[in-house]
């Protein structure tokens, strides 16, 4: 269960697809401004897709998520025990 609440909810899957078919095509094509801001794109993209993973493993740990999260008002949706347990005796062995 602990991968998929990544796989599924964030949009992963879609952020690595769209980098294979920019990587496909640029091959074929020559760099122009067009290549650039699709390249552009992807990154944020990928960026977002980062964050909202962070968000979603703070929220599973039942840490507080910051207010321009996606997922901010939802935090109960991804809480574990288990894995706030982890993280306390972690924080408690340092």
């Amino acid at each position: 269960m602990a991968l998929r609440k990544y796989l599924s909810g964030t949009g992963l899957i879609g952020t690595i697809t769209s980098g294979y078919a920019l990587l496909r095509g640029a091959n074929a094509q020559t760099f122009t401004w067009r290549t650039a801001l699709g390249w552009v794109s992807w990154g944020i993209t990928f960026a977002l897709t980062i964050g909202t993973i962070l968000d979603i493993r703070k929220a599973s740990r039942g840490r507080p998520v910051s207010d321009d999260s996606p997922i901010k008002g939802k935090e109960s949706k991804y809480y574990s025990p288990q894995a706030a347990d982890k993280d306390v005796a972690k924080r408690t062995r340092r």
